[in-house]
């Protein structure tokens, strides 16, 4: 015989989703997660079902979704009409996006390694290329 699932505290679901009580806390305040049932004593009580919704949550994050993307994920998950080629859609854009950035850091990565490359390390701070380049007064960023 199946017995449901207990309740579980706010420390508990915090402990089995790798997640600080403030963050959960957070996330209810922030409508990423329900408002959770109350117990006599006032307490938080939670089903596994935030836990799930917590571990989504993280892994949204470590792809680079901000937390307004990863609401209108959490929302387009039940959608049974769009909501796979609205996911895609979303994932497309961050991708777009982070590649964006990665060329963006590419190409100070690259300004920096010629800074880097014509400075001897040596002499005189006013000969200095990369001084130079912090000082210059035209922003080339």
């Amino acid at each position: 015989m199946n017995t449901p699932p207990s309740p579980m505290t706010i420390g508990a679901v915090a402990k089995r989703a790798g997640v600080a009580i403030d963050t959960i806390r957070y996330y209810e305040r922030e409508g990423l997660l329900p408002e959770p049932l109350r117990r006599a004593s006032g307490y938080r009580s939670y089903d596994d079902g935030v836990v799930r919704q917590l571990l989504f949550i993280r892994r949204a994050k470590n792809l680079g979704f901000t937390l307004e993307e990863i609401r209108e994920l959490l929302t387009l998950s039940t959608d049974r009409q769009r909501g796979v080629k609205a996911v895609k859609k979303r994932a497309q854009e961050r991708l777009a996006a982070i590649d964006e950035r990665i060329a963006e850091l590419t190409r100070v990565r690259n300004g920096l390694e010629q800074l880097v490359d014509a400075c001897p390390g040596h002499g005189s701070p006013d000969q200095c290329p990369i001084l130079q380049a912090l000082a210059a007064q035209e922003y080339e960023a």
